[in-house]
């Protein structure tokens, strides 16, 4: 028998995000228009949808969805049949994604696949109240939630798992984060509750963390220091989110935004809180740059999380070779794989492979990047 399978999209997920808002909650959402973002949720949805479209039976799922933007279009463009059921609004709110979860749940859905970020997540929680599995394809700026996959693909894999009856349903914390005070410097993370989600190994992200020992501090300054001379080589320096490149910053003498993007070079801070706009105003000068990253803790993430700021365009301006992944041992030790989420399957797919990670003063660790 054919699951019903409720689709939501957030059409405004993730818009904050390459123009260094961090977000799009509140009246974030007319300041990044004003700034020029581009939707960044439908292509997500696109592309987890079209790669169903070429390996699902199309007699194994009946799609419930909204009309428009939340749903409909993206069915339409990938060739999946869908089922409205809820009419959403021009300007759509969470009031919408509430509402269309409330008619889903009366039309007996078996699950309910999103796209959208830990806003959404914690919207659709709030009505679903664990009576359905929840899968999110990710598109939000932030994703601490591990309801979501990896990538859209993975979203893909891990639906078609569930489809053969081989994905498994586990309790996923919702988590999320005030916004205002994350675009203030501020992270102020806060669990919401617990959902039933689909879940395949390998293919669902963990919740983020934040790694303490007593040594930590010390190897982000091994690090740090090591960095500020290799930084002295005049090359425009894009330096990541995250408390390691943070005391990097401090040896440096510069203040770093710790959640946003900031561009330096020969020890002066030349753009703080940095947008996609702002960097690429800067490559197309044509002048050498290098970006410093972090992973992201226990996700693993170095682009594609928090960072839309070094966009695909971005990285393929500077390539592969002039990426410095940074992180200390103990987060390493706790973090098995690190990933790739661009958006841009060329892009993703070059990352893959081994990299090397500065981990102290002069001392790098080998890990293993997987593009999905």
């Amino acid at each position: 028998m054919a699951k019903k399978i409720g689709f939501i999209v957030n059409p405004i997920a993730g818009m904050g995000g390459a123009v260094g808002l961090k977000g799009t909650d509140g009246v974030a959402l007319g300041d990044a228009i004003k700034l020029g973002a581009a939707p960044r949720a439908p292509k997500r949805a696109f592309d987890m949808l079209a790669y169903l479209s070429t390996s699902m039976d199309k007699n194994d799922a009946i799609f419930l969805t909204c009309s428009g933007k939340m749903g409909e279009t993206v069915l339409e463009g990938a060739g999946i049949s869908y089922e409205i059921i809820y009419e959403s609004s021009d300007s759509t709110t969470s009031f919408d994604t509430i509402n269309a979860c409330e008619r889903l749940l009366e039309e007996g859905v078996d699950a309910i696949v999103f796209c959208g970020g830990d806003g959404t997540a914690r919207d659709i929680l709030s009505v679903v109240d664990g009576t359905v599995p929840l899968l999110g394809v990710p598109s939000g700026v932030k994703m601490y939630s591990s309801v979501f996959a990896l990538t859209p693909h993975a979203a893909a894999k891990v639906f078609l798992d569930y489809i053969n009856g081989k994905a498994s349903v586990r309790e996923a914390a919702i988590l999320d984060i005030d916004e205002e005070k994350y675009r203030c410097g501020k992270l102020d993370r806060k669990l919401f509750g617990y959902a039933k989600a689909l879940y395949t190994p390998t293919l669902i992200q963990a919740p983020k963390c934040a790694y303490y020992s007593e040594n930590e501090q010390q190897s982000k300054e091994h690090i740090a220091h090591f960095a500020a001379e290799f930084m002295a080589d005049g090359s425009l320096y894009i330096l990541g989110v995250g408390s390691t490149t943070k005391v990097i910053a401090d040896v440096l003498g510069i203040e770093k935004t710790l959640l946003g993007i900031d561009l330096v070079q020969n020890g002066r801070l030349l753009k703080k809180d940095a947008s996609e706009k702002d960097i690429l105003a800067y490559l197309v000068q044509g002048v050498s740059a290098k970006i410093i990253v972090s992973p992201l803790g226990a996700q693993g993430f170095i682009f594609g999380r928090g960072n839309h700021q070094i966009s695909a365009e971005v990285l393929r301006m500077i390539g592969k070779e002039n990426v410095i992944v940074v992180g200390t041992p103990y987060k390493l030790q706790q973090t098995p794989q690190l990933f790739v989420d661009t958006g841009d399957p060329a892009i993703d797919k070059a990352f893959c492979g081994y990299v090397s990670v500065v981990c102290g003063y002069r001392l790098a660790a080998r890990k293993h990047v997987l593009g999905c």
